[in-house]
C-alpha cells in the first residue's frame, strides 16, 4: 500500500492575496465613493477574504464534503442580519 503526501496549501499566496484584497478595501474606503457603492464592494471584499480564510486557514478544502453543510448551513442566517441592518441603517 502506498502512502498518499498530502499537499501544503499556499499559505504564502493566499496571505498575498488577502494583503492585496485589504489594500483594495482601504483604497475603497479612502477614495470618497458614495455609500452605495462603497457598502456592497465592501461587503463582497469581506465575503472573499472570509471565504479564503476558511477555506485555507482553517482547513476547509481538505475536510470531507458533507462536512460543508455545518459551514453553509448558518449562511442564509448571516446574509438576512447584514440585509436587516442595511436596511435599517439606509433609513
Amino acid at each position: 500500500m502506498t502512502t498518499v503526501e498530502k499537499k501544503h496549501p499556499p499559505y504564502m499566496l493566499v496571505w498575498l492575496w488577502l494583503a492585496v484584497l485589504t489594500i483594495i478595501e482601504v483604497w475603497a474606503a479612502q477614495a470618497g465613493l458614495t455609500r452605495r457603492i462603497l457598502i456592497p464592494i465592501l461587503i463582497l471584499l469581506a465575503i472573499w477574504k472570509a471565504s479564503l480564510v476558511a477555506i485555507y486557514f482553517m482547513h476547509l478544502k481538505f475536510e470531507p464534503r458533507r462536512f460543508l453543510f455545518v459551514v453553509l448551513a448558518p449562511l442564509p442566517l448571516a446574509v438576512i442580519l447584514v440585509v436587516a441592518v442595511l436596511q435599517e441603517w439606509g433609513k
